[in-house]
């Protein structure tokens, strides 16, 4: 009796079920997620003089033990330290960027051996008067001696805003012109911008820095030159139908 009473009901809600699937009125799903209007990307760039001048600087020093090799390498980087802030380069303005103690190694008789180890610690340096740049670099290389070490130059702008403003109405005034080309060839009207999304690049470039002597004495020649400043936009713009 039991398994009758289960089987009826079994039958009532497949019936039920059946029942409204018939009623229901199909619904679609749209599975197509292609942007629609025109997109395009509009670049804007502007030149300026850079005022920021970073220095990748600091020391290098070996030794037959970890405590020698530190040793030369703190009081090298005292030194080096002192001509930074003696030239006007604010602590604030210095930051370790690396430090490192690694073994000194060679091979022997097919076998790794441990000669030495070697202390490196590099800071990078904001010097903020661009024009005592070669002044400081050639003060860090006396102080540092033979262990000094500078790895990388590059320039920048301190207050970038006003450029960026200048490049982004390049940037718009580009994509413009592109979605009124598209537009024209595709034989449609253009509407208004429905997205925008913009894009910035930082940039700080690298240089070589070059040796002259004058009286018998090394100065370092710095040509700031211009920097890049540029950006990008994403704009989406309606078609009028």
């Amino acid at each position: 009796m039991k398994k009758k009473w289960l089987l009826a009901v079994g039958l009532v809600l497949v019936l039920a079920i059946v029942g409204l699937a018939g009623c229901a009125v199909p619904a679609e799903i749209n599975l197509v997620t292609q942007e629609e209007g025109i997109w395009v990307t509009g670049e804007g760039e502007v030149m300026a003089a850079p005022d920021i001048v970073t220095l990748r600087l600091g020391i290098e020093a070996q030794g037959a033990t970890v405590a020698e090799a530190q040793s030369q390498a703190t009081e090298a980087m005292d030194e080096v330290m002192a001509a930074l802030t003696d030239n006007g380069v604010a602590e604030k303005d210095i930051q370790t960027q690396y430090f490192s103690i690694r073994q000194i190694t060679r091979w022997v008789n097919e076998e790794q051996v441990v000669v030495g180890y070697r202390v490196t610690n590099m800071v990078t340096t904001k010097i903020r008067d661009i024009d005592k740049a070669g002044a400081i670099i050639d003060a860090v290389a006396e102080a540092g001696g033979d262990l000094a070490r500078i790895d990388s130059i590059g320039f920048s702008v301190d207050d970038p805003s006003a450029y960026y403003e200048q490049a982004r109405q390049e940037a718009m005034a580009d994509a413009n012109a592109k979605a009124e080309q598209l537009a024209d060839l595709a034989g449609v009207t253009l509407g208004e911008p429905t997205y925008i999304s913009e894009g910035i690049s930082y940039p700080i470039y690298p240089r070589d820095y070059n040796y002259e002597m004058v009286g018998g004495a090394p100065v370092t020649l710095i040509s700031p030159g211009e920097v890049e400043i540029s950006l990008s936009v994403q704009v989406a713009y309606a078609i009028l139908k």
